[in-house]
């Protein structure tokens, strides 16, 4: 055997055998895979999110999906390293493995606004509150993949890192960030049979974020018209939660590296 040659890696694992952990799993498209997870026959779900009630909510709305599930959930702030940290040795104890890890967070009471509209001392919390989680949270779980030889991590951004959008230049820094971020480490990783890909959604209709930036004002009327340009429908919840079960399976195994779109026609690339 060459000194470059490696053993070769393991089948890809199927959903019904798999761990999955999600990083901001109690609502919105996190919630949602959950759920889909579930259905498909993932049989251990670990969920982590800030708030204990709507923790103990999503377990028993992803447990209403297959009863035999395993849920886990633990509070959890992933914008600091340490929490990051006890979250992936959490899950690893609790889990056995970790199969796939889902980055579904988002920065809570942004809207979007001109730059020169924007408090300088909101810039660096926009940024470490939205790149950060994703960032963490991978680097935490990546050593149990890469001792596995296999897994599969999925990072949420939006088309504010493709599509230049007045109102959104803090937000689009971020969100480019972590594409760059999930593409550049789906070519370091995929020795190890591990694949990285990011979904860059733009409007989600029915979650928190949508009903606040559209609320009113300047946010209210750039998502206007976003929305006017979805010939095919505003995305919702499902729509991404589909797209990340089939990334998690062994029918994407072929799939990394990837910024994907899910915004009904909104924007195109």
């Amino acid at each position: 055997m060459s000194e470059r040659a490696q053993p070769e890696l393991p089948p890809p694992r199927r959903l019904q055998d798999s761990s999955v952990l999600i990083t901001g799993g109690t609502s919105g498209v996190g919630l949602e895979s959950a759920m889909q997870f579930a259905a498909a026959g993932v049989p251990r779900i670990a969920l982590l999110g800030r708030d204990l009630a709507r923790g103990n909510a999503a377990i028993g709305a992803v447990s209403s999906f297959n009863p035999a599930v395993q849920v886990e959930f633990l509070p959890c702030d992933a914008t600091t390293l340490e929490g990051a940290q006890r979250a992936a040795s959490w899950a690893g104890d609790r889990l056995g493995r970790i199969d796939v890890l889902l980055n579904s967070t988002a920065t809570g009471g942004y809207t979007p606004e001109l730059l020169h509209r924007t408090p300088e001392t909101d810039i660096a919390p926009l940024l470490t509150q939205q790149t950060l989680p994703p960032i963490y949270m991978t680097r935490c779980v990546l050593p149990m993949m890469r001792k596995q030889r296999s897994g599969v991590i999925l990072n949420i951004a939006s088309d504010a890192a493709k599509v230049p959008t007045p109102g959104e230049t803090i937000i689009g820094a971020a969100m480019a960030a972590i594409v760059m971020f999930s593409r550049t480490l789906a070519l370091e990783a995929k020795r190890d049979g591990i694949r990285v890909n990011v979904l860059t959604p733009s409007l989600i209709a029915g979650t928190p974020t949508a009903a606040r930036v559209q609320k009113e004002g300047f946010s209210a009327k750039l998502f206007a018209k976003a929305a006017s340009l979805a010939h095919l429908g505003v995305a919702e919840p499902s729509d991404l939660a589909a797209l990340i079960v089939f990334l998690a399976s062994p029918a994407a195994r072929r799939i990394t590296g990837q910024s994907i779109s899910v915004n009904g026609g909104i924007s195109a690339g």
